[in-house]
């Protein structure tokens, strides 16, 4: 068995100050670790006058949460999805809340975001999970952005074979078609992927934020147009992180052989 990290596009054109990283993890929340609200609340501790049904109608209706890690991980954040009862599947409120919380992020002072499941077993699956686009198979055309994604990740000959045919493939072949990035082998305490995302996340932690900020607006906005004006939107973020005291920051700690200490600034 193994899980599987895959590429997510990002959910708008406007670039946000994080990178982001997919996986699928089985999560029982830390003693003491605060759960917070869609919108970046704490969770209200049920008074003794509330009922036990209105506690629990209030917590089924939170299907999207968010966590910060802490200490050495400080500037990591988890966004966790916990609609339990349908197994994460996407609707109306979970949509929603996962809207509203990632746009809350864009002003946060978060890294590097994870996205991580609290259902067992769901998003993401074992290597030898299926996957597809099989809408046609129901008198239907792949929605939400399917159609297009779809080829620009894998190609236009390729996402053609793969929605006309509705066929689903298997782990391996994904990561072989590039459609994930990595298929890693479970291991014996279930979290493969979420270490292996958490590994990953760490990488991304101590480079310079605001380089990573516009290295991800850069390629996000020249992928959608032609060559000539990619180049022109790489040089204009070029020329926006030429001032910045992280690029001072990064060329002193180059020439004194140190560490950079990059502030976001």
């Amino acid at each position: 068995m193994a899980t599987l990290l895959r590429r997510l596009p990002a959910l708008s054109r406007s670039p946000r100050p994080w990178t982001q990283v997919i996986l699928r993890e089985t999560l029982i929340p830390r003693c003491g670790a605060p759960l917070l609200t869609g919108e970046g609340v704490p969770l209200p501790a049920c008074g003794r006058a509330q009922s036990r049904r209105q506690h629990a109608d209030a917590s089924a209706a939170l299907e999207v949460d968010v966590r910060r890690l802490e200490g050495e991980d400080d500037g990591i954040t988890e966004v966790l999805m916990c609609r339990h009862r349908a197994r994460n599947a996407l609707g109306h409120v979970f949509l929603s809340q996962m809207m509203n919380l990632v746009s809350s992020l864009a002003n946060d002072s978060a890294r590097v975001v994870v996205f991580r499941s609290l259902v067992p077993g769901v998003f993401c699956a074992a290597r030898c999970a299926q996957m597809g686009l099989i809408e046609t198979t129901r008198g239907l055309l792949p929605g939400a952005g399917g159609s297009q994604r779809l080829p620009r990740t894998v190609g236009l000959s390729l996402a053609k074979e793969l929605i006309f045919t509705g066929r689903r493939i298997g782990g391996q072949t994904a990561l072989a078609m590039g459609l994930v990035n990595r298929a890693v082998e479970q291991n014996a305490s279930g979290d493969a992927a979420y270490r292996e995302a958490l590994g990953l996340a760490r990488e991304m932690l101590p480079q310079a934020p605001i380089a990573v900020r516009l290295s991800k607006e850069a390629m996000n906005r020249g992928i959608e147009v032609d060559m000539s004006s990619a180049m022109a939107i790489e040089r204009m973020c070029y020329s926006r992180v030429i001032p910045t005291r992280d690029r001072q920051e990064g060329m002193a700690a180059f020439l004194e052989k140190r560490p950079p200490r990059y502030t976001g600034e």
